[in-house]
């Protein structure tokens, strides 16, 4: 995504998959932003506002999917949410990129409290999706936790898999690629550079009030997405909805700490 050429790459291979909304984790953007390319999509993008090209995340949309888009909105780096209108029912979806199993303690906790931060903003009749690189392992294991995992994950589950399937157990939501029976290389979302390994770490969830609305979810291998991550595609019963009303903007991020230092008030107040 950081470069354009990968951006255009990716555009194409939605063309060829008709996707309508794609979530993507490590877009390397700074700030925040909408932008219309070449192709007529619409990007929403949130990212690191210290002007270091890492982590960040985005929504790539249709013309189509733009047109119901209700509302949108950058939290930070690692999380961004945007809001789409509907036939019957609003969907809200969460794109995530969430610290690696290795990462200090404090980050995970930190990602944590902000994702559930955003899933209470929610509205509790939408379609919620939580989407992204969650660099979680849940493993193929789901005793004791039907409602939140199907059986038919990958591996052994980790820390950050646990992290996970808590939260997804605290707002009754369930890991979408657990529930179908697929081929492990339909499942697996990330190989390693050299080849050897592989997991299930990048997750598409939903809200257990829409389950059945979810009808498949399988990982493209054979899609070019430029990284080292495959294409997950879900299938969500859902129906788009024109907003007839302006989408909403975020606000501007100001550096209100400046705001404290007397010298530019000082200095305002000389000029009268």
């Amino acid at each position: 995504m950081y470069e354009a050429g990968k951006t255009a790459q990716i555009e194409r291979e939605m063309h060829k998959y008709n996707i309508q909304i794609l979530g993507v984790s490590e877009s390397r953007w700074t700030g925040n932003g909408m932008i219309t390319t070449n192709s007529q999509n619409t990007i929403v993008y949130s990212g690191r506002e210290d002007n270091n090209h890492r982590e960040g995340v985005a929504i790539i949309m249709t013309p189509h999917a733009k047109k119901s888009l209700i509302e949108w909105l950058p939290i930070n780096e690692r999380l961004i949410t945007a809001r789409f209108n509907g036939r019957h029912v609003k969907t809200s979806i969460i794109v995530c990129y969430a610290p690696t199993n290795d990462a200090e303690e404090d980050s995970k906790d930190n990602f944590y409290q902000q994702l559930q931060t955003a899933i209470d903003k929610v509205p509790v009749h939408d379609i919620l999706l939580i989407i992204g690189d969650l660099n979680a392992k849940v493993g193929c294991s789901n005793e004791g936790r039907e409602k939140s995992m199907g059986k038919y994950g990958c591996g052994t589950i980790n820390e950050n898999g646990e992290r996970l399937a808590d939260i997804c157990e605290l707002n009754n939501c369930v890991i979408g690629g657990t529930l179908f029976q697929h081929k492990e290389i339909h499942k697996k979302t990330w190989i390693s550079p050299n080849g050897r390994d592989s997991n299930q770490i990048d997750h598409i969830i939903i809200n257990g009030k829409w389950r059945h609305s979810l009808e498949n979810v399988v990982v493209r291998s054979g899609a070019d997405v430029a990284c080292d991550h495959h294409l997950l595609l879900a299938k969500v019963r859902a129906h788009l909805r024109k907003n007839t009303k302006k989408p909403e903007t975020p606000r501007k991020r100001y550096n209100t700490a400046r705001l404290k230092d007397p010298a530019p008030q000082k200095k305002k107040n000389l000029s009268h």
